[in-house]
């Protein structure tokens, strides 16, 4: 089987990676793909919303499995428009990706199902927006609406941030028409972890619990980013918060999306915010996580690619997922500035060091290869992932890896997986 995967990032990297072990795969393509997707699939030039050129080409190819990566493509519609001409392609469709790609239909979902979630106001209005602020105090949360590469959430300490935030949203339109409404929300405390799960609208087959790293700066400071790095097991997810998180908010969530008309048929991802054992949930994504995924399918035992056919037909009966006892860690190693402004054109030293090192895997994100050189081509350019039988020797070898690597002005957080050993 021909298999087509649409994105460009370290995630995509880890899902070809893993796709690349099945036996059921002859071929991967990916579009665009980076430096390090093109040592496994052949990449082809396509941009992620190239929703017909894309089709075309899976046509053209006899591609039997499209599997579909960033969030973009989803809310376009992609998985519709694959779905009409007969393909199997694995994805949310365009209306269950508004749970992603609107915050505050997401959030009404969640307040009209029970879902547990902090306290929010949807505003289109600056003025009405700021009096809302004066009203909740601070600390509190400003979103844009839409999809803003994770970059759209401002968690402001103070009021006059939190107004500073909206005016930059809903007067200056820093995300563009994704800021052309605000999510307010109440500050939740607490230790963050991601969750996702496979469903076909119905069964759900949870996958390894995970803890992203959202700040720029160690000891989560800094401005929010895409994810600065992940491990998995996270011991914050007990076994009893495993089960609250089935029944309080992947249950109800999925039921609650079908009777909305929005039958729900991929990977759901949770970020959720718990605090002494209660959780609530921060936001909902409707594709996998990056960088989560890094982790997760460096721990996967399972076979992924009967897993993506089964949820692409609408039936997990039978699937269960196999996972590795050892523990997973990803550093990003990102370009100097980001998530604000950064240069590109950076060689990349030390790629075949890190590849030497045992247990370690280096999933490209942000790379292209110019004149025989692998160099920087985004924000977040690497996610160097380490294996180890606890989440202390996955960090040991994460971070030999990011030491054997280097370009000018790299910047990489020192704490990813702390949080864990101090538990």
């Amino acid at each position: 089987m021909n298999v087509l995967v649409i994105g460009g990032g370290g995630r995509e990297h880890a899902l070809v990676w893993k796709i690349s072990q099945s036996p059921l795969v002859e071929k991967i393509f990916c579009a665009p793909g980076n430096a390090g997707i093109a040592e496994l699939a052949q990449c082809v030039d396509f941009k992620v919303d190239d929703i017909e050129g894309l089709l075309a080409f899976a046509q053209e190819q006899q591609i039997g499995l499209t599997v579909v990566g960033p969030e973009l493509p989803l809310t376009l519609g992609l998985v519709d428009r694959f779905r009409e001409a007969g393909l199997t392609v694995f994805g949310a469709d365009k209306k269950a990706a508004q749970i992603e790609g609107s915050k505050s239909f997401s959030k009404d979902l969640m307040a009209k199902y029970g879902v547990p979630t902090a306290a929010y106001g949807t505003f289109t209005d600056p003025e009405q927006a700021k009096d809302f602020i004066r009203e909740q105090g601070a600390p509190i949360v400003v979103k844009a609406d839409g999809l803003a590469a994770g970059k759209g959430v401002i968690v402001a300490q103070t009021e006059a941030e939190a107004i500073a935030a909206v005016e930059d949203i809903l007067c200056e339109g820093a995300f563009g028409a994704a800021g052309s409404r605000v999510v307010i929300e109440e500050f939740l405390e607490g230790e963050e972890a991601s969750f996702l799960a496979f469903t076909d609208g119905e069964n759900i087959v949870s996958l390894a619990s995970s803890q992203d790293h959202k700040p720029a700066l160690d000891g989560d400071t800094g401005p929010n980013t895409g994810g600065m790095g992940a491990y998995s097991p996270a011991p914050v997810v007990t076994d009893a918060i495993h089960q609250q998180i089935l029944e309080k908010v992947l249950k109800p969530t999925i039921a609650g999306m079908a009777a909305e008309g929005c039958d729900y048929s991929s990977i759901i991802y949770a970020g959720l915010m718990i605090k002494d054992g209660e959780l609530k949930v921060l936001e909902f994504n409707a594709r996998f996580g990056d960088p989560e995924t890094q982790p997760l399918l460096a721990r996967l035992k399972s076979d992924i690619v009967p897993v993506l056919l089964a949820c692409a037909k609408g039936d997990l009966s039978g699937i269960e997922l196999e996972w590795h006892d050892k523990a997973a860690v990803c550093v990003v190693m990102a370009a100097g500035g980001y998530p604000g402004a950064y240069e590109k054109g950076q060689v990349i030293e030390g790629l075949e060091a890190a590849a030497a090192i045992d247990d370690l895997t280096v999933f490209h994100a942000g790379t292209v290869e110019k004149d025989g050189k692998v160099v920087t081509a985004g924000g977040r350019v690497l996610g160097v992932t380490g294996l180890g039988s606890t989440v202390a020797e996955a960090i040991e070898t994460a971070y030999k890896g990011v030491k054997a690597i280097s370009w000018p002005e790299v910047h990489y957080r020192s704490d990813i997986g702390r949080k864990a050993l101090n538990r």
